[in-house]
Parts: structure tokens; sequence; C-alpha cells
């Protein structure tokens, strides 16, 4: 047999080829002259002619590769019989244009022997050299089964007719080792000869393939080239396969009529449908779904109507890709069956059946259906969001049944079109008694909401209702609103954020705070510096950092809303949170607020070190230094002796690495919050690890030890 390990490591070889290929012809393209790149051959040519190591010897055969022509020809030659370099040289032989690469490796052929004879056969037939079918065919009886397969499929690349004869007269006759690549060989020939038009010869062989004594997988490869080859009249060769108790012919069956064109094809599925075991009409229906063929339809709706419950669930997802609204009985009926996975099957499909005539069809249904169907039409006319369906929708909210007019709710959230939109606001501001349908109101007003192309008259609609609603649904109200965003519904969230009800204070308090545009900034300041209750104030403030800390917005206006913050808490916890933004967003006016709030007693230290790392970060120019000297940070020099980083007894030496991060601060700010990023890796893992450094400081030596990403301030020296 062939041998696949040299297949494997060949193609491993061939990839790293092409990506040396790609990189030295750059190389190539940029050489000044073609005198350049002779002279690049002729050093790699010395270097196979030299003493050099294998492995030198490997690479220089792939660049030969690319710089290779009739000259490197005999470098190469020379190695195959090298078991340890054939295949690099090989891999230069298939590639070089000129016939001389031919000429060599027909040579070799004939004189070779073994594991290395099979790969030159290899690389003949990759070169598709006519002149070798002699060569191969002599080769084709050796005794050798490696070489003897190798002969066979390259005779079959080759594919000229002596090579076919040959491979024909040996598909009887060859060892059973070496059947299965003459069978290999002769399906090459098979497709040569359909490619050049020679239609029956193509089908000859196919069936001398189908018909001999070799592997199961040749005679189905064969099967579907048979088939292939004659077009049309294969239908019947098909239909035996669509027939065979083999799982593996049945298979090669459904891929050939994927492949095969024409209506005999659509044809035959439809008939085998008809007759499969249950087990294979749902693969007989998935087949027909791939060639597309709208004259299945007919078939395909009978099974989605009788068939077994795997086959109907391949039909219904089938009728979705090729179906039109004369699917909606089959389907309807199906969505109503007691079956859950036929049922959840069906309607899935009802949803996303194309056409504006399907949405039709279930409007019209809507309006005369009831019980059960008219529950499922209703869950269709939300899922497909048809606006016909609206008026029946409304009146479907007041009907008898709990559960209708809770499905009613949720399909109107995405049917419902902006001009009959206070029906679901009277909905939610006069809530029904029934707590699911009450939560389906809400639910449905806030879908309808974030659908409706006008956002602002939308948030008007809502925030005009807030008046009039009982406290649950205000809330309710403000709770869309905060959804939607916009300046209407910002304006009624803030204003109900001031109300006296402490319910309203509640939610659209936590509502600003948890807005997600800058534009809520001035009125969560604002209800910061005024809220009617206290305890909102710091809610809103912390709502107001929350911005400045995580939302895009100019240097510029950050750093004001950062003064603005730090002027208006009255906590150190929050003035600490705005100190945490100024070293998230270094600037020097970043810099300037922390130097400022380091005047501020209970925030000294914590400003101090701020201060620092914003510096550290920005660099200390003479701005900088400037500010620091204001809270007692002048310049110094510091030189890190001896920094180790670990635990126990395992120690690593990161002197070199925290040198490099050094300033003319006590603060060492590192490029991540990570130690272990930061220094190399992870010495200890598993294991909270120390920081230890000794340094000096103006020449004033001091030892610290830090806990595992820990802040870095060296203490000044006494």
């Amino acid at each position: 047999m062939l041998d696949r390990r040299y297949f494997v490591v060949h193609c491993l070889f061939m990839t790293a080829v092409i990506s040396i290929m790609a990189a030295d012809q750059v190389r190539a393209a940029e050489a000044d002259d073609e005198a350049a790149a002779q002279q690049k051959q002729q050093e790699l040519i010395a270097v196979l002619e030299s003493d050099a190591p294998p492995q030198d010897k490997a690479i220089t055969c792939k660049h030969l590769a690319v710089y290779g022509d009739k000259q490197a020809v005999p470098a190469l030659a020379a190695l195959l019989p090298d078991e340890a370099l054939a295949s690099w040289a090989r891999i230069a032989l298939e590639v070089i244009p000129d016939s001389a690469a031919d000429d060599a490796l027909r040579e070799a052929a004939g004189k070779l022997q073994g594991r290395v004879l099979a790969g030159v056969i290899n690389s003949i037939g990759v070169r598709k050299d006519a002149k070798a079918v002699d060569v191969l065919v002599e080769r084709l009886k050796d005794s050798d089964a490696a070489v003897a397969s190798a002969a066979a499929v390259a005779l079959g690349c080759i594919s000229n007719a002596t090579a076919a004869k040959a491979l024909e007269q040996s598909l009887a006759t060859a060892p059973d080792a070496v059947s299965s690549a003459v069978a290999e060989g002769c399906i090459l020939c098979a497709e040569r000869a359909l490619k050049d038009g020679k239609q029956a010869d193509a089908v000859r062989i196919y069936d001398m393939v189908r018909q001999a004594d070799v592997p199961k997988q040749r005679i189905i490869e064969a099967t579907r080239g048979a088939i292939l080859a004659r077009q049309a009249d294969g239908v019947p060769l098909l239909v035996e396969q669509l027939q065979s108790a083999d799982k593996s012919f049945f298979a090669i069956g459904l891929t050939v009529a994927r492949e095969l064109e024409g209506p005999a094809v659509t044809d035959a599925l439809v008939s085998e449908l008809g007759r499969a075991a249950p087990d294979r009409q749902a693969l007989l229906i998935l087949t027909l779904a791939d060639r597309g063929d709208t004259a299945a339809l007919p078939a395909l709706l009978q099974t989605a109507k009788s068939g077994p419950t795997a086959a109907r669930i391949a039909a219904f997802r089938v009728l979705k890709q090729l179906g039109d609204a004369s699917c909606v009985p089959v389907l309807l009926d199906a969505a109503l069956e007691p079956e859950e996975v036929l049922s959840s099957a069906a309607l899935d499909v009802l949803a996303d059946l194309p056409g504006d005539d399907v949405d039709g069809d279930v409007a019209a249904r809507l309006g005369e259906a009831e019980g059960k169907t008219r529950q499922v039409l209703i869950q269709l006319a939300g899922r497909r969001q048809i606006a016909a369906t609206v008026p029946a929708l409304i009146k479907a909210v007041d009907d008898p049944d709990a559960q209708t007019r809770s499905a009613a709710l949720t399909a109107l959230g995405f049917a419902i079109q902006f001009r009959d939109l206070p029906v679901l606001i009277a909905r939610v501001v006069d809530p029904p008694a029934d707590a699911n349908e009450s939560k389906a109101a809400q639910t449905a007003l806030r879908v309808a909401s974030e659908r409706m192309p006008d956002r602002e008259a939308c948030a008007a609609k809502l925030a005009t209702a807030i008046s009039s609603a009982p406290m649950p649904a205000k809330c309710s109200l403000l709770e869309i609103l905060a959804v939607m965003g916009g300046s209407t519904a910002l304006e009624a969230v803030g204003a109900a954020a001031k109300d006296t009800a402490p319910e309203l204070q509640d939610t659209a308090s936590r509502l600003l705070g948890e807005w997600m545009t800058v534009d809520a900034a001035p009125v969560l300041l604002d209800l910061a510096k005024n809220s009617p209750d206290a305890k909102y104030e710091i809610r809103a403030l912390r709502g107001y950092i929350r911005l400045a800390r995580q939302f895009t917005m100019p240097e510029e206006q950050r750093a004001e809303m950062c003064r603005m913050a730090l002027n208006t808490a009255e906590r150190d916890d929050e003035k600490k949170l705005v100190l945490q933004v100024l070293e998230r967003y270094p600037s020097i006016d970043m810099l300037r607020l922390a130097v400022e709030a380091a005047k501020i007693p209970s925030l000294k230290n914590a400003a101090a070190a701020t201060s620092l790392v914003i510096a550290q970060k920005i660099g200390g120019s003479a701005d900088a230094q400037k500010l620091l000297t204001q809270i007692g940070h002048d310049p110094v020099k510091v030189e890190i002796i001896k920094a180790e980083y670990g635990a126990g007894t395992t120690w690593k030496d990161v002197t070199a690495i925290l040198g490099r991060h050094v300033r003319d601060f006590p603060l060492i700010a590192l490029p991540s919050s990570s130690y272990n990023s930061s220094l190399g890796g992870d010495p200890v893992p598993g294991i909270v690890k120390q920081l230890k450094v000794q340094y000096k400081m103006n020449g004033k030596a001091g030892e610290a030890a830090f806990p595992e990403n820990a802040t870095i301030m060296l203490p000044m020296p006494k």
C-alpha cells in the first residue's frame, strides 16, 4: 500500500515550503538582478555539496524550492538515496520548472529500492511525468508493496492511455496489499477521461473498479464517479445506492444526489422518501433541502403532515427553506398537536416562513379563529410582527380567557404601531388584577417602546402617563423610560428623582445611577447637590463618578467632572473614588486635581500616592515636578540595588526588570497591576508572593517588602 506516513510528512513539508516561499519570494523580488539570484543558488548548492550537517542541508533544500533551477538538480539528485534527506531533496525537485528534474527522478527510479524509491515515485506522480510511464509500469510489479502502490497512484496522476491500460490490466491481478492503490490510480484515470470529455471511457473504468475485488472505500469512490459520469442516465444507479442496506453506499447516494443536477434526481429522492425506513427519511429530506428544488414541496408537505416524528420535524425545517403560504395549514395543524417537540418545531417554522402572503394568511385566520388555534395564531402574529393583526390582538386583550389575554399582550409588544401605543400604556397605568397579565403588559410596553422609530415621541407619551398613574405603574413607566434613554426620558426620570414621593425618588435615583449615556451627568450632579432626601445624594454622586470613570469623553470634560465631584463630595469614600478616576486617566489636569485633593488632611496620603502614579505615567515634566513639590515630593534619585520576587525558598531576581520602571519618584509604576505579568512570570504558582527591594534613594540605602500586586512606594530611608 502507499506509504501514508510519507504522505502526511510530505504535506507538512509542503506547508513549510509554502511559508518559506512566501517569505523568500518577497526577498527574491527585492534582489537587484538575476545575477544576485544566481549567486544565492550557487551558495545553496555549495552547502549541499559540503560536509554541512543534515539539518543544514534540509533547510537548504527548502530554499532551493524557491531559488533552484536545473543547475541545482545534480546536487539535489545526489541526496535521493539518503533516507534522512531524500524527502527534503524531492521537495525542491518537485517544483523546479525544468525537465532536468524529471530526468533525475526517472534515473533514480531505475536504481533505488524501498522507501526512498517509493518517495521518488510519489514525486514523479506529482510532476505528472509522462516519460516515466514505462518505468512506473515496470515498478507496478515490484515485490515491495509500498513501491508498487506508489507506482499505481503515480500512473493515475499521469493518466495517459498507456498508464490507464497498465492500471486496468493490473486491477484484476494486483496483490491485496496493492489493489487499493491500483484502484485509486484507475479512478484518477477515469476522472481525467471525464475531464477530457471521454465520458464512455470514464464510465467503463469506474465500472471496472466497482466490480473488482478491491477495498470497499475504492468501490464507493468509483460508484460516485460512475453515477456522475453517466449524468441523467446515472439516476438508476443512484437509486440503487439509496436502496442499499449498506449505510456507506446509502451515504454516497445522498452525497451524489446533492451533486447531480436535473429533475430526475429530485423525482428519485421523492420516490424513495415514500418507501424509505423512518431513520432514512429525515436524511432524504435534508438532501432535498440542499437541492433547493421546489418540485419536492408536495412530498415534503405530505411527510410533514403524516410521517414519522423525526421525518416530520426534518420536513418542517425544509419547508422554512422551500415553503410558502401553501404550507401554513399543514404547519398550523402540527403546531396544535399535543406532542411538544412537534408543535414547537412547527411553530418555529411558521414564525420564520418567508413571504408577505404568509403574514396575510395568518392575519386572515386570526380574525376567525377560536380556542387553541387562536392562541397559536396570536403567538405567530407577535413573532412575525404582523401589523395587520393589531386590531385582532387589541380585541384579544379583553378575552375572557386569561391565557389568551396574556398572549395577546405579549404579541402586541412586537406588532403594535405608535398610534396604538396608548392601548399598552393603559394596561400598565391601570393594570389587570392577574399578576401574570400585569407583568405581560409591562413587558409588552417595554418591547414596543424600544421598537418605536421615534423614541422621543414614544418617551413623551410615557412621561405624560406618569402623572395619572398609580405609584407602582409610575415606577414601571420610569423603568421603561430608562431602558429607552434619550433626552425626554432623562428629563422625566430626573424630575421623578426630585418628587416628594419616596418611591419615585428611590426608583428614579437608582435608574439615573445606572444611566448608560453621559448626558445624565448634569442631572446626577444636580441631584447630588439638591436631592429632597440626603440619602439619595450619595447614590447620585456615585452615579456621576461612574460616568466619569466608564464612558468615553473629551479629557477636559472628564477633568471638569472630577473637579465637580471632588467639590460636591462630603465623604472621603466618594473622594477616593474620584482619585481612582484620576489615576485611570492620567494627565496634567488630573495631576493638578490630585495635588489639590492632597490638601485635604484626611486625603493627604491617598491623594499624594495618586499624584505620584499620575506623574509616573505622564512623565516628570517641569509642570509635573512643580506640582509635586506642593505636596512635598521633590524629585529623588532612585537606584535599585537588588529586587527579588517569590516566596519561601524560591525567589526570582527581578532587579533589571524593576530598574527599567524607575523614575525620579519613590513610586514605581509597573505596566500591569499584576506582578506576575510585569515581572516576567509566576515563580511559585498558587502561592502568595512578596517583592523584596534593596535600593538607594538620594544615596541613602533602604529596604522594603511589598505583598503581591501592592503599590510599590519606596519609603524614604532614614
